[in-house]
């Protein structure tokens, strides 16, 4: 197990993004709330979408977006014989009230990351009062990290520093936000029915305000119990036109569903779906939106599915309000 402690930087000009992110994640989905908010969104995707990268990087970007002086820390764990490879960051902002914790997806160069992800077969996911059907593959890169993460999110919650657990902060954790990118957001929504559906998480899913997800997998099997319903109020998956992943696993591999809200990129605004995506009917077509990334651009464009538009950078850049600088600092 590797866990790295860092303090990310003060943003300079042209930053932050946003003055007080902090009072938005604060006063966003409130008891009883369950709207999405689109800063809320913006910055947990682009958090998503840099866990991609290292520690230093995830402090970085994050400072930028308006939590400056934030510790961000890296929980790591890989057993590659069993296709064990996770990552989480947890960013707790200065004063303590707000933690985000976010899972890194499936690591493009990883082989092995992506035979985890092919491992399909469903398992129980015991719980205190029903136990669930869930992806294996999915389910063991959670149970690999979760007694650290949940360590940690414990500390925060007693009011300790994620920098040194060993000193305090001005306030314990009031508001946690999950979320992931692709693996990433399996990982994230799986953390939160586990949370939520146990007694020892208990004290934590009351400080539980939402999991937003892009470009999700399905990681549970039909029926959908309960619990996921429950969760499923404060779940936000979204998904960007083409991205065959939020498809996978296909219908020939198992029974699993999406549960949760949706929202739907179209038209140049996040629109929130009626039905859920359903599974992919023609596994043929995963090897198709691969060869799609390389055909030429008007065959490209036909293709129902690309694996090109799974990527983190598409999503971000549809996350990011129009009168905002980007994480680079630029603007349009």
């Amino acid at each position: 197990m590797e866990i790295e402690r860092l303090k990310g930087p003060t943003p300079r000009h042209p930053f932050p993004v946003y003055e007080d992110p902090v009072a938005r994640l604060l006063a966003a989905h409130g008891r009883d709330s369950f709207l999405r908010d689109a800063v809320v969104a913006h910055v947990l995707g682009t958090c998503a979408g840099y866990a991609y990268a290292d520690t230093g990087t995830v402090a970085t970007v994050m400072a930028r977006l308006g939590l400056g002086e934030s510790a961000c820390v890296r929980v790591a764990q890989t057993v590659d014989a069993m296709y064990v490879f996770s990552t989480a960051f947890l960013v707790q902002s200065s004063c303590g009230r707000v933690v985000i914790l976010c899972y890194r997806g499936t690591e493009p160069a990883n082989f092995g990351n992506w035979l985890g992800d092919a491992d399909t077969g469903i398992e129980p996911m015991v719980l205190d009062a029903e136990s669930l059907r869930v992806h294996a593959g999915f389910h063991r890169n959670v149970r690999a990290t979760q007694l650290a993460v949940m360590e940690e999110l414990q500390h925060a919650r007693e009011g300790r520093s994620l920098l040194d657990p060993r000193t305090s902060v001005e306030h314990p954790l009031e508001a946690l936000y999950v979320t992931g990118h692709s693996l990433g957001g399996a990982m994230a929504a799986l953390l939160a029915l586990a949370v939520t559906g146990t007694a020892e998480g208990g004290a934590i899913a009351e400080r539980l305000r939402a999991v937003y997800t892009f470009g999700q997998p399905m990681a549970i099997a039909d029926p959908l119990p309960e619990l996921a319903r429950g969760v499923g109020r404060k779940l936000y998956r979204h998904v960007v036109p083409r991205d065959i992943v939020p498809t996978l696993p296909p219908a020939q591999w198992g029974p699993f569903v999406h549960f949760g809200h949706e929202y739907r990129y179209s038209g140049g605004a996040w629109q929130l779906a009626e039905t859920p995506t359903t599974q992919l009917a023609h596994p043929l077509d995963m090897s198709r939106s691969v060869l799609a990334m390389f055909s030429p651009a008007r065959r490209r464009d036909s293709s129902p599915y690309s694996l090109t538009e799974h990527g983190p950078h598409h999503y971000i850049a549809a996350l990011r309000p129009g009168d905002r600088v980007t994480e680079f600092g630029f603007r349009g």
